[in-house]
Formats: C-alpha cells, structure tokens, sequence
C-alpha cells in the first residue's frame, strides 16, 4: 500500500466503481481473524470491502462462488458480490453492505426453517463444488459417494497432516485418523449430501433490516446436513427455536445428539491449525470416547 489508507481505498473503489466514486469515510469492521474489513460510505451508497495482503488472489473468487451458490440455492438474505481483484498486490472483494438489525421477533423460527430447504438441495455425490478454504486454510471437495470417505480423506487427514507438517499435531494422529473408517463404519445416518454453507458458526450469521437472517462467509460444499447443525453447536449462540423448527422442516435421524461432536472433529481440528491452544485435547478425547464405545 503506497499511499495513506484513504487514498489507497479511494483509489481502489475508483478502479471499480469509475471515477465518479468519492470515499466519505472508511470505518474498521470487527469480528474476522483473517481479512481486514471495513464499512465504506461513499457518495454512491455504502459497500462492505474486505482486504488481504496474504492468500492467493483465488482466495476472494471461492467466496464469491459460494455466495452466489447460495444466494441461488437459498431464501437467505445473501449480499451481492460487486467486484473482486487485486490492487497494488492487495486483493480485495466489494460486497453489497447489509445494513444488520439488533432485535427481530421470528430470526430463530426463520433461520431454522431456511436452513432447513437450503439442505434439501442435494447432489449426487459428497463435495460437488471446486476446492475452497475454510478460514484461511484450504478445504479439499473432491467428489467422493460415500460420506465416511468424504469425512475421512477430505475433511479429518488433510487437516491432521497439514498440523503434522507445521508441527502442532502429533503423527499418532494420522494413525489415528484413518482407524476412524472402521470404527465409523456404518454410523453415520445414510442421506443424500446436502448444500452446506460450511462454517456456520454465529459470527457468520446476521439480521437484515426486515429482521431476516443473513449469512456471510460461506466455506461451501455438499455433505452430510448433521454436520452442519454439528458445527452450529461448537461454539453456541444458536437458540433452541433454530433446532426445533429446522427439526419441523427437515427432521433429522435419531441418535444425532450423540453424532455431533463425532461431526466436530473437522473444525477442531480446523481451529487447532488456525489458533493451537486446548482444541486439540478436545479432538483426543473425542477419539478416546469413539474407541471406547465403538472399538474392539
């Protein structure tokens, strides 16, 4: 970035948007890890501008693809995609800025059911869309028929050998993985995959200004729909009215209570590569209590 922060963004939108365009003011948004965020009003409305100076200039163009397969797929509120690129070695992506409410009286009632037709879209096999990244960390969606295959090969290795090669998780832990396929054998519920957003934690979640929900940051790809409502139980802020009316729509399979933290261990697993810390104990003792109630 060769110049003050302002021009710099003025220079960028003006790239985009044409000459015309006048940066107001520039205003930091909170809330991600990987990407510089920001409000910027101009005197043509409001945008959303998401910068990083780090991931591969495709890095931008995946969350592109999943907002719009999304935004297809689904009655969400989804921002628009305006423009992404690279400036001065910066890439970038202008989204449409959704203006968020603090209170809505049926948020819960609705997400549970919207999420609930977004997963009765399907596909004939596990992943169907291009490889792309959860987080900052790229996420493998190579076609696999299977389920278990598709958790195993694409989801659980890759991230214990990418923890492996970096040196925050031990080598027991491949050896561990892979006894997962015999253990999980005929476990999981069998289902069409479903279209998931894939990091749908409540950060990744919003009203609009009608109340409705919004999802943000898609990490896409067609997989088992418990894994999904999993991850939404990691780290809370899901009330019970989001379970209770998805389980109206789209009932699950009995036994999920038990399933979920078994569906957990990918983003753990995720985390302990992004952020170190107890995640990895968390996956240990879930491998722990599989053998315990599943081995021989």
């Amino acid at each position: 970035m060769s110049e003050d922060p302002h021009t710099f963004y003025q220079s960028l939108l003006q790239k985009e948007l044409g000459t015309y365009i006048r940066l107001r003011e520039y205003r930091s948004i909170s809330g991600g890890c990987i990407n510089e965020a920001f409000k910027v009003k101009t005197n043509q409305g409001d945008y959303f501008l998401k910068v990083n100076k780090h991931m591969p200039p495709h890095f931008f163009e995946m969350e592109k693809e999943g907002l719009l397969l999304l935004k297809e797929k689904s009655n969400f509120t989804i921002p628009d995609v305006i423009a992404l690129g690279t400036f001065e070695g910066v890439q970038y992506i202008i989204l449409e800025f959704i203006e968020g409410r603090r209170t809505s009286t049926n948020y819960w009632e609705s997400l549970g059911s919207k999420l609930a037709e977004l997963h009765q879209n399907s596909h004939e096999t596990f992943g169907g869309v291009r490889d792309n990244y959860i987080g900052e960390l790229p996420q493998s969606n190579r076609s696999k028929e299977k389920w278990l295959d598709f958790f195993i090969e694409e989801r659980l290795l890759p991230q214990v050998h990418l923890g492996v090669q970096n040196g925050v998780i031990p080598q027991k832990y491949i050896e561990s993985t892979n006894a997962l396929r015999q253990l999980l054998k005929d476990y999981f519920p069998e289902e069409k995959p479903s279209l998931l957003h894939g990091d749908l934690w409540s950060g990744n979640t919003m009203y609009d200004v009608e109340g409705q929900p919004c999802i943000i940051d898609p990490a896409v790809y067609y997989g088992h729909r418990e894994a999904e409502l999993a991850f939404t139980t990691l780290f809370g802020g899901f009330d019970k009215l989001f379970f209770e009316v998805y389980n109206e729509v789209f009932p699950w399979e009995k036994g999920i209570e038990e399933r979920l933290e078994v569906y957990n261990i990918y983003p753990l697993l995720v985390h302990t590569n992004l952020f170190g810390g107890g995640y990895l104990e968390q996956v240990n003792e879930i491998y722990k209590r599989i053998d315990h109630a599943l081995g021989y």
